[in-house]
């Protein structure tokens, strides 16, 4: 097996309020000049993420679709950053914004880029992204796969990040919870990548999934 290299990044690479997901064209169909950015050093910005956490937690700014989810994740986290805290975004907010619900929120927009553009996809849920951004390190990454490769429901993905949270391993909670094992994926291949893979494995005296595993660059930055 391949030594492990430096571990990806686990937390947003992008400055905090910038709209790379929701800029992207092929998940949004929005240009990166039509998507909504918020600037933590800039006032006025600063209040026009404060009314749109407002209106996101009172939902009435628009269809709760993903994109808008993460336009209101974008904010709480770029109010958190203009007013200092949580508990100061909160205040600035309004009334039935609760500090609770912009650090919820606030993770979620921290996430690293690979996970939200999950998000944006619709392959991973807004509510299981709250829980999956409960967690730190790798485990973010872990928990999401499973979540994609084992369609977990949000209160399983709930479980789970309780669990690795009170010191379970990502194998263990998932294991624990739905009885799946960590890293078991099914992929579709064209029937040409199919037949050299099962060829060249077989050469290699090796299952299809340990060839695989051994031509994975561990050490490169996209891992």
């Amino acid at each position: 097996m391949p030594s492990e290299g430096p571990e990806p990044p686990v937390d947003r690479e992008s400055p905090v309020g910038e709209p790379v997901i929701r800029g992207d064209p092929e998940l949004t169909g929005q240009q990166p000049d039509e998507a909504v950015q918020f600037d933590p050093d800039d006032s006025e910005s600063v209040a026009k993420a404060a009314e749109t956490v407002a209106s996101f937690a009172d939902n009435t700014a628009g269809d709760a679709d993903n994109v808008y989810v993460l336009r209101g994740a974008a904010a709480c986290a770029a109010l958190v950053r203009g007013e200092g805290s949580y508990k100061a975004a909160a205040e600035r907010a309004g009334a039935g914004v609760t500090v609770a619900f912009i650090r919820k929120w606030s993770r979620v927009h921290d996430l690293p880029e690979a996970i939200r553009r999950y998000v944006a996809r619709g392959e991973i849920a807004p509510t299981a992204a709250k829980h999956i951004a409960r967690v730190s390190g790798t485990a973010r990454y872990l928990l999401a796969w499973a979540a994609l490769d084992h369609d977990l429901t949000v209160r399983e993905i709930r479980s789970i990040a309780s669990r690795i949270n009170d010191g379970d391993s990502v194998a263990e909670a998932l294991e624990a919870e739905t009885g799946s094992r960590l890293g078991q994926l099914t992929i579709d291949l064209p029937v040409d990548a199919y037949l050299c893979l099962r060829r060249q494995a077989s050469l290699a005296n090796a299952e299809p999934g340990e060839f695989l595993a051994d031509a994975i660059e561990y050490d490169d930055p996209a891992c």
